[in-house]
């Protein structure tokens, strides 16, 4: 009886090594066709999923309704499992190099909990070739056991995208791979019980490494090109989203904006491909060329307003600016590598004092990441209101709820980072992308 079989009549478990916003949905909806067990280092995570609660925020309680889980903090468990699937966060350092720590990690956690024929695969976005040559070895070593021979390792990069509701685990095609034939229809089949779009059998690990790493490379260069286009039309006294409008009528016209590029995907995963690039001695320009674009973004933004308030004859060191939004997209409560941080960092160079609020971020953990938090009340003398993320609760403000909050103000500005209010400002002086 293979693996596949043997999950189906439950005569084994389906492990998943991190529950973030990755592997708790994957964890969960196995779980309604399955025994799962669900690991994370973090134990006041664990307590909070035993409680029906996402920590990522991203589910509701029901969620977890039917689900056939065991949570658990204690590695040791990963031994009651037989297909391990690897989802943890794959970051990278201060010099924008690839942090395979918890990759790695995770590889020693479930390398010490292998038996013969069971099978391991990898969801964390990597650089071609990292399952093979990093990950595998680590598994053999704690293992003692041989892949291909004695267990099985496959490649399957999630696609699950934060606060999107309507492209989920199991209404987006899955891509997976295995180390040899058998690997890849078990790794399949199994996928298959819960990804009703069906899966796309990669000819190899690293073919589906390099195709997940390229659809977020893809995504970060062209809107680069955007962001380059706005710097451009800027200068010209041309509204981007005009332009990208009319642009927009022909047929085969790419619909990319302009916009902040952050979070742990595509302000992330281009630098894997750099790195590994390197190896072969090929220095990439334009993957390198659109991250440069990209990550100057929040500090440009930052740059235009100080200019629009000293055009309005304010003193900068006196200006009150309120930031409204820090997450790193839209109606998602995650901070993490949000480039609204490098719009605050650059006003408070210049001595801005602001005040920063987010319907859904963390003070907390906005402090401990970035050194800023959260104001507890907002004012209503603002030289400045900049709108960085277009949260839902954003969405319906009309410019007399802006004006509120400038009373009083002489020429007032609005920042409307995502062009989400163009054509409905009239009084204010209004800067978009």
């Amino acid at each position: 009886m293979n693996i596949y079989e043997r999950l189906l009549n439950k005569e084994a478990k389906l492990s998943v090594i991190g529950l973030g916003y990755v592997g708790l949905p994957i964890a969960l909806e196995f779980a309604k066709n399955i025994q799962v067990v669900g690991f994370d280092i973090k134990e006041d995570r664990v307590e909070k999923m035993r409680n029906r609660i996402d920590p990522s925020e991203e589910l509701e309680a029901d969620a977890f309704d039917g689900a056939d889980i065991y949570f658990t903090a204690n590695p040791a468990d990963l031994k009651l499992a037989n297909f391990h699937i690897v989802g943890v966060p794959t970051p990278i350092d201060d010099h924008n190099l690839p942090d395979l720590s918890p990759v790695l990690s995770a590889s020693h956690s479930v390398g010490k909990a292998l038996k013969r024929g069971d099978y391991v695969v990898y969801e964390s976005t990597v650089y071609p070739g990292c399952t093979e040559e990093d990950c595998i070895p680590i598994l053999e070593a704690e293992s003692g056991l041989k892949c291909g021979e004695d267990f099985k390792v496959g490649f399957s990069p999630e696609r699950i995208n934060p606060g999107d509701k309507e492209h989920t685990i199991t209404s987006i095609t899955k891509v997976v791979s295995g180390c040899d034939e058998t690997a890849l229809d078990n790794i399949a089949k199994t996928y298959e019980l819960i990804v009703k779009a069906g899966v796309h059998r990669a000819p190899s690990i690293k073919v589906a490494e390099a195709a997940k790493i390229i659809e977020n490379t893809q995504r970060d260069v062209n809107i680069a090109l955007m962001n380059e286009l706005s710097i451009i039309f800027n200068r010209m006294g041309i509204n981007t989203y005009d332009v990208l409008e009319a642009a927009g009528t022909k047929w085969n016209f790419l619909r990319f904006y302009p916009g902040l590029v952050g979070g742990h995907c595509i302000g992330v995963d281009p630098y894997y491909l750099v790195y590994k690039a390197k190896e072969f001695r090929y220095h990439s320009q334009v993957i390198n060329s659109g991250r440069f674009v990209n990550d100057s973004m929040g500090f440009y933004a930052a740059k235009q307003l100080v200019k629009k308030l000293i055009a309005a004859d304010k003193n900068i060191q006196q200006s009150r600016v309120l930031i409204m939004g820090v997450t790193f997209k839209e109606n998602v409560s995650d901070i993490r590598n949000s480039k609204v941080a490098d719009v605050i960092s650059e006003l408070k160079s210049y001595g801005v004092n602001l005040d920063i609020v987010d319907p859904l971020a963390n003070s907390g953990e906005l402090q401990h990441e970035y050194g800023f938090s959260l104001t507890g009340k907002i004012a209503d003398n603002y030289d400045a209101v900049v709108v960085a993320v277009n949260h839902a609760d954003y969405m319906s403000l009309t410019e007399d709820d802006f004006k509120k909050l400038m009373k009083d103000v002489k020429n007032p500005i609005l920042v409307d980072i995502k062009g989400i209010y163009r054509n409905k400002i009239k009084d204010l002086q209004y800067w978009s992308f």
